[in-house]
């Protein structure tokens, strides 16, 4: 499987490199350039971690499939509490997909808590040593996640910005208590919005890009415009089908809505 940038289509590249340099050189996504088909029957019957190593395998090529099968075993067993994932019945054929089951209470962490450990194998699939340097904007959920799962790697650093009045107070103190040798976190005067814009000002600066280089640092994000974020959180909808099938509530092939 490769990726090609939302700007340029002939730029073409694997997942590790996509989810190692985040956005493309001229400011497009990497998207996949298909989407494969699964077998939902066989699926029906994994628990999280392995339905998990069974969709992202598809997408992420280039990874060994035993290392994805230890990373979301790792990821996705005891912080999730049993419950990645869940599935609770509301009323008739309502159900609520509960995705606040993880270490920071954030639906976030279900790629938070995975993109780390890809993040550092994409580096050696690519055997690439520099730092790592994770730009993040956030209105309080990305933040404690993405630096609950970055913090104390070696070759990463991670640093998030959230708007000073924009947060809840709970959010806030989740990130301004966060421990880690290799965190960072400012409060910016504004908005969301204020603080995503910052940070992709940054990300299309290429001067400040070629400084970093010469440091021996590159850019990359934790944010929705990385891949690596995006293919983890792909696992719950599966997640979600499989336990209707085998609660009987629908057949194989039949249609459900999701309301996000």
């Amino acid at each position: 499987m490769q990726f090609f940038s939302t700007r340029d289509q002939n730029r073409k590249v694997t997942s590790s490199q996509a989810i190692a340099q985040g956005l493309s050189d001229e400011g497009g996504l990497f998207v996949p350039e298909s989407f494969p088909q699964v077998d939902v029957k066989a699926l029906c019957g994994l628990d999280y971690p392995a339905l998990a190593a069974a969709v992202v395998r598809e997408y992420l090529t280039d990874y060994d499939p035993a290392f994805l099968t230890e990373a979301t075993r790792s990821t996705y067993g005891a912080a999730f509490g049993g419950k990645a994932g869940y599935l609770a019945p509301v009323e008739g054929d309502t159900y609520a997909l509960e995705l606040w089951h993880g270490p920071t209470c954030a639906f976030k962490d279900y790629a938070l808590q995975l993109m780390p450990k890809l993040l550092v194998q994409a580096k050696k699939n690519l055997g690439r040593t520099e730092t790592t340097r994770i730009l993040v904007a956030t209105s309080g959920d990305t933040g404690k996640a993405a630096l609950a799962g970055y913090a104390d790697l070696d070759g990463i650093e991670i640093e998030v910005f959230y708007p000073n009045d924009g947060t809840s107070e709970i959010q806030h103190l989740q990130m301004a208590t966060q421990k880690g040798e290799n965190v960072q976190v400012y409060a910016v005067q504004g908005n969301f919005d204020d603080a995503q814009s910052a940070v992709k000002r940054i990300f299309a600066d290429k001067e400040l890009a070629e400084r970093l280089e010469a440091a021996g640092t590159v850019l990359s994000s934790a944010n929705s415009i990385n891949v690596g974020r995006l293919v983890p959180q792909v696992v719950y909808y599966f997640a979600a089908y499989a336990q209707l099938l085998r609660a009987g509530a629908i057949e194989a092939g039949d249609a459900v809505e999701f309301c996000v």
